[in-house]
């Protein structure tokens, strides 16, 4: 009988995963196929290069801006009640989006993808963590990365096919069948879970002052190449958001439920994985955006076309990412992730020697690179950051990751955005696109060295939990005999 009760837990963590992939293939699908869409955007909605950045940013604004907030949502009411929330918002605006018939239309409904985005992400990370023991999350979150990336690969070609053959708003109506799926799956198979440990409260001034903070960095991010970065607004802004940023970790200190709890980063693991977060959205996110538009506007590419050419990065993804992930349970994250950041800068190295000719078959050795590259760094980056905290805080910690890799990334597309500017020429465009991806071949790099010197060499098999009180890494009792039966 007891054989049976453990197999049925199981079996429903196992579903649970299945639940929580569902969710990310739904979110990761509507980047990459918004991405192949963008010169459709243009050309249909007659919107400037500004105009398709914050088609893209208002989504990366709303989701960075409130991640942490939707990760503490779900400490305190419930992250499965929090997590469906944000499927059903994220479904209902796919829907709203796909009827746009003007630029502020679409830009809108971005913005409010990104709010369900950041009750709902944060959530499938900290479900996952709660679901499975330390000694199986390398290869639980490993399955996760992996299956995310089957939406990488299928977006640029189905959202190719769609935006030639239908229309752009099309490719937004997908999310709907794959956000029931994820409702119905949850439902069935997901059990609820909760910080116990404190009370039900929402810091509102701890809310409203990261809001604020991070709403004028992002702006300040996104629109910095086209205001100037020395600009009156854009200093205004960078002003505002150190206010704004420093009021909330003084806020903190005195809250008796904080959002963040700010000891997380006396670990030097949680602190080098955010870091790393940040890194490789940077290097990743500004690749996709510019890459599609260089593709499609120089080399004429059709958005088929286009989305066909990124596969070589996202099959890396899916094949490498599960086996990064048991490779974590058995090796530890430090190698892997530094393994994976000197990839990412290679890839971004090769590609800045692009030119206005440059064919396919010089994009595919940076394309492949890029994708085992952020295979190896994605699953045990996110392994080695929830195994550093305590599991009932999961759902912050969550978050706070999650942020990062959304400031990276729009700060990506802001700083070569930024060398791009308003480039008239095709050999002006591609060369200032060059300078900007060596710059990100550099910050990769610069992760590299950063990941070894923080994370710590000793999380193999995902065992090593942070102590509360020191901050110390200490392994829990009797873990060691479950971990060699998981490897």
């Amino acid at each position: 009988m007891t054989a049976r009760m453990r197999l049925n837990d199981e079996n429903r963590r196992w579903w649970t995963l299945a639940a929580m992939c569902f969710a990310l293939f739904m979110v990761m699908l509507d980047n990459t196929v918004v991405n192949v869409a963008l010169p459709s955007i243009q050309d249909d909605l007659h919107t400037s290069i500004a105009g398709l950045e914050w088609t893209v940013n208002a989504y990366t604004l709303a989701f960075g801006v409130l991640l942490v907030t939707g990760g503490r949502l779900g400490d305190i009411f419930g992250r499965r009640r929090v997590f469906l929330m944000g499927v059903v918002l994220f479904a209902a605006s796919s829907l709203f989006i796909g009827f746009s018939q003007s630029s502020a239309w679409l830009i809108s409904g971005r913005a409010i993808q990104g709010v369900g985005a950041a009750l709902m992400m944060p959530a499938t990370l900290s479900i996952i963590t709660n679901a499975f023991p330390p000694h199986e999350r390398g290869k639980a979150i490993g399955t996760w990365a992996g299956v995310s990336a089957l939406a990488l690969a299928i977006g640029p070609v189905l959202g190719g096919l769609l935006v030639e053959h239908v229309s752009w708003q099309s490719i937004f109506f997908i999310n709907l069948p794959v956000a029931a799926g994820a409702i119905a799956v949850t439902l069935f198979a997901t059990r609820e879970s909760r910080d116990g440990t404190v009370l039900p409260t929402i810091d509102v001034a701890g809310i409203a002052t990261i809001t604020v903070g991070l709403t004028a960095l992002t702006l300040a991010l996104v629109e910095a190449a086209h205001w100037g970065w020395g600009s009156p607004r854009i200093i205004g802004l960078f002003v505002v958001a150190a206010a704004g940023l420093i009021a909330f970790v003084r806020i903190e200190q005195y809250v008796k439920v904080p959002m963040v709890d700010f000891s997380f980063f006396r670990s030097r693991t949680f602190l080098g994985t955010n870091i790393v977060a940040f890194i490789v959205s940077f290097a990743m996110l500004g690749m996709f955006f510019f890459l599609t538009l260089y593709m499609q506007n120089i080399l004429r590419y059709s958005p088929l076309e286009a989305g066909i050419r990124f596969l070589p990065t996202t099959l890396m993804v899916v094949i490498v990412a599960p086996i990064a992930g048991r490779l974590t349970d058995r090796i530890g994250p430090r190698p892997l992730i530094v393994a994976g950041l000197t990839l990412v800068a290679a890839s971004l190295a090769w590609q800045s020697f692009l030119t206005p000719t440059s064919g396919f078959d010089f994009l595919l050795p940076g394309f492949v690179l890029m994708g085992i590259g952020i295979a190896l760094t994605m699953s045990p980056m996110s392994t080695a950051a929830m195994n550093a905290v305590d599991q009932t805080k999961a759902g912050v910690a969550s978050g706070i990751l999650s942020m990062n890799r959304m400031v990276g990334g729009t700060l990506g597309v802001a700083v070569l955005g930024t060398f791009i500017g308003q480039t008239s020429s095709r050999t002006d465009f591609v060369n200032s696109l060059g300078e900007g991806l060596l710059i990100g071949s550099f910050v990769a790099l610069a992760g590299a060295i950063i990941a070894w010197k923080l994370i710590s060499p000793e999380l193999a098999g995902g065992a090593v939990r942070q102590a509360p009180a020191t901050g110390e890494a200490t392994p829990p009792p009797a873990e060691p005999a479950r971990e060699t039966v998981g490897a």
